[in-house]
């Protein structure tokens, strides 16, 4: 935790004098008085690549199953450059008004509130929140899915294909949640690069080893599978679960691409210029996004030719492969592993602001500020309390709705539009003075409205589909 000086110092820079003795302490200041950050384009680019390349990979194989060959690629890249260009311009809202020597934002919502202010800082807080919290039980869900797959996977092979193996996934998302406890005691986002950097390195591996599963999966076939418009209408498949389905795709390869909600505090750990943070960060999107989107279409497009329509909604736990299972072992293994820095990735922010609105609250609280520093962690009552609780509570969550294609789907749809476009086009505007009425100002507001348009929709088929699943779900059954 913080204490009531911390706090004080992250609502107002600190003034250091190099007359009152105080010059060997400004070298290791930055110019708001904060220890000077470290950050570069390529650990900025860990941290993105981190919370981008997530479980949200191993849906896209069905997210193209419903779309097709036609739409299912174009669909993806027209994703990647929304949410770059939509990036980039959030990345120049993170100092208020000169890009080099404004005021900082150090979260999302203090850029909201720097350029917007007003009950837009409450609603995108209320957002962003929520969307945290989501992202938290989502990736609870694809943990412990990963984690019942090994074992699933050893079954496989000594009792055959066909034997069920079933088994529950509550007592993996109950491990997932005790080591979430532990890495959530690491008290600042900035403490936490090496593990950013274990989990993309982790997110690499799962996902080369999809691919290169898919690729022999296609050469087994003798050709590709699937179809221009994907999934087709009759076996089991009805017109309207045809459209839900596709929305729901639309969802999907949202939430794989989800990360604009982070963006703000992972350019607060870039040093300090030159050049500029919104230069390094604008590089190290490019850097992220060209990287992931390499990897979503060879990973996705090679698991819709391995199993064309029948491609299931999560490419490494729903048995399309079943050989070499210690290769399963190993990309499952590596999932988690991911899964566990990108939880912390996506929570921090979450923890933080908890913790600086207690410690403005009751300054003087012991429970509060006093602290203490093992290693990397650094322990006080409130933060173990707190974060326990937050991590006990999304996995309880977790355990009540494992729903991993639904719960993925609705995720990307609720944050996409109005985190991804919305707030970073609204902040630009203000920011960089765009005129109203002006060619510029009508593309934005286009771009916007048009994206709304495919949250709503992607929100809609990702509902139908949790609504149809908790009709024969019972709670805790795992």
């Amino acid at each position: 935790m913080v204490s009531s000086k911390a706090a004080a110092a992250a609502a107002a820079p600190m003034e250091v004098s190099a007359e009152a003795g105080n010059a060997r302490d400004a070298a290791c200041l930055d110019d708001d008085g904060r220890p000077r950050r470290t950050g570069t384009v390529w650990t900025a680019s860990a941290h993105i690549v981190t919370a981008v390349i997530g479980s949200g990979v191993l849906s896209l194989a069905w997210a193209i199953a419903q779309l097709g060959w036609a739409a299912g690629p174009a669909v993806m890249l027209l994703f990647a450059f929304v949410i770059y260009y939509t990036s980039t311009l959030l990345a120049e809202c993170y100092r208020s008004g000169d890009p080099v020597a404004g005021k900082r934002s150090y979260t999302y919502m203090d850029a909201v509130r720097a350029s917007l202010g007003g009950a837009k800082v409450r609603l995108c807080g209320a957002i962003q929140y929520a969307n945290l919290v989501g992202v938290a039980i989502g990736y609870t869900i694809a943990a412990s899915i990963s984690m019942r797959a090994i074992k699933r996977a050893g079954c496989f092979h000594v009792k055959g294909h066909k034997n069920p193996c079933r088994s529950s996934s509550n007592p993996y998302m109950i491990l997932f949640g005790a080591v979430e406890i532990v890495f959530s005691q690491i008290p600042d986002f900035d403490q936490i690069w090496w593990l950013s950097i274990v989990a993309a390195v982790m997110s690499f591996t799962y996902s080369g080893i999809g691919l290169a599963l898919g690729v022999m999966q296609t050469v087994a076939n003798g050709g590709f599978r699937g179809s221009l418009t994907g999934v087709a209408i009759g076996d089991g498949v009805s017109s309207t679960q045809k459209v839900w389905r596709s929305l729901q795709a639309f969802g999907n390869i949202a939430f794989a691409y989800s990360y604009s909600i982070i963006l703000i505090e992972i350019q607060d750990t870039i040093k300090a210029p030159p050049p500029s943070e919104a230069t390094v960060m604008k590089k190290a999107t490019m850097v992220s996004v060209a990287t992931t989107t390499v990897f979503y279409m060879l990973c996705g497009c090679m698991g819709y030719a391995a199993f064309g329509d029948a491609a299931p909604d999560n490419l490494l736990t729903g048995f399309g492969f079943y050989e070499p299972f210690w290769l399963l072992d190993v990309a499952n293994a590596a999932i988690v592993v991911h899964l566990v820095g990108a939880y912390q990735v996506f929570c921090q922010p979450l923890f933080a602001f908890v913790e600086r609105r207690a410690a403005a609250a009751w300054p003087d609280s012991a429970f509060i500020a006093r602290e203490l520093r093992l290693g990397p962690f650094s322990l006080s009552v409130f933060r173990l309390t707190w974060r326990t609780a937050f991590v006990c509570v999304t996995t309880v969550a977790a355990m009540l709705l494992p729903f991993f294609g639904d719960v993925v789907g609705l995720l990307g749809a609720v944050s996409f539009w109005p985190l991804t476009v919305y707030f970073p086009i609204e902040m630009y505007v203000v920011q960089r003075g765009v005129r109203r009425g002006s060619t510029r100002w009508v593309c934005l507001q286009l771009l916007s409205a048009a994206c709304l348009l495919v949250s709503v929709a992607a929100a809609a088929g990702s509902i139908a589909d949790v609504i149809d699943a908790l009709k024969v779900y019972r709670p805790f059954s795992g």
